[in-house]
């Protein structure tokens, strides 16, 4: 008597969903390991030839921020507002780009997708 219905092969489905259970799982545990990397790294920007410098962690925190004190002009607040706002954005990118960077090698080796 032929068999009706179920998956072709019996009990291969059971087989298929451990691994991709254990992909996944490793997976997270690789995020997790690079997003505490990512935490802990320290990124640097400076605009204006150094005159502004800031020091931002892979959380998004700034930590530090040096104005060379020739870069203080009071009749020209708006040249050293820019050079901030330049330095900010500068160290904001490199950590996007590291972030980006780092997910991009995890989902990289998903072969283009899910199978589903």
């Amino acid at each position: 008597m032929a068999k009706r219905g179920g998956f072709p092969g019996g009990m291969g489905m059971p087989g298929n969903m451990n691994n991709l259970m254990k992909q996944a799982q490793k997976m997270q545990r690789q995020m997790e390991e690079n997003q505490k990397a990512l935490d802990e790294k320290e990124y640097t920007a400076a605009a204006g030839g150094g005159a502004v410098e800031i020091k931002m962690t892979g959380k998004k925190e700034i930590t530090k921020v040096t104005i060379d004190p020739d870069a203080i002009d009071p009749e020209d607040v708006e040249t050293l507002e820019e050079m901030i706002q330049i330095a900010v954005n500068q160290v904001l990118r490199q950590q996007e780009e590291d972030s980006a960077s780092m997910m991009s090698g995890l989902t990289g080796g998903l072969g283009g997708g899910f199978p589903f």
